[in-house]
């Protein structure tokens, strides 16, 4: 069986770390990669997606990461409990016109004995902006550690 540290029981460091850890793979816009951090049942429902295994969320990702251009993520951990973690998010990208937009919403995971994510349900909302309005500069890839988080840019 394959494990992802951190593990539950979550502390206020090993939620942090496994909502960093979250946030740098999906910055990686791997698919297949993000999919090893589910299980091979997961249940998740994304926006008004209800999706059922891990096959079903690569899918998933494949489709998003090619509508969701220059795509780039931020998580900040909200609360934890034993083995759940409720993360906020928001996320940047622009569609194929070149329309930009500000993804906002929050996450509940649920992890296994493993480490690896059981549930996850996510609400978001887009909001339109300009190019002008991005916040989220850095190179394609994991988050800069000097780049302010969520709190500190004011969202």
């Amino acid at each position: 069986m394959p494990v992802r540290p951190p593990l539950p029981p979550f502390t206020p460091e090993t939620a942090a770390q496994k909502a960093r850890l979250a946030e740098n793979a999906w910055n990686s816009r791997d698919p297949a990669q993000v999919a090893l951090a589910y299980t091979e049942d997961t249940i998740w429902r994304n926006r008004t997606e209800f999706l059922s295994g891990r096959a079903t969320v690569m899918a998933f990702l494949q489709r998003k990461w090619a509508r969701e251009k220059e795509y780039r993520l931020i998580k900040e951990l909200w609360g934890f409990h034993e083995n759940r973690i409720a993360v906020r998010f928001t996320y940047e990208f622009h569609d194929e016109s070149g329309q930009w937009f500000r993804a906002y919403g929050n996450e509940l995971w649920e992890f296994d004995e493993f480490g690896l994510m059981l549930q996850r349900i996510a609400s978001i909302n887009d909001l339109p902006i300009s190019a002008g309005d991005r916040l989220f500069h850095w190179p394609q890839g994991a988050r800069p550690l000097e780049h302010p988080g969520l709190s500190e840019l004011g969202l």
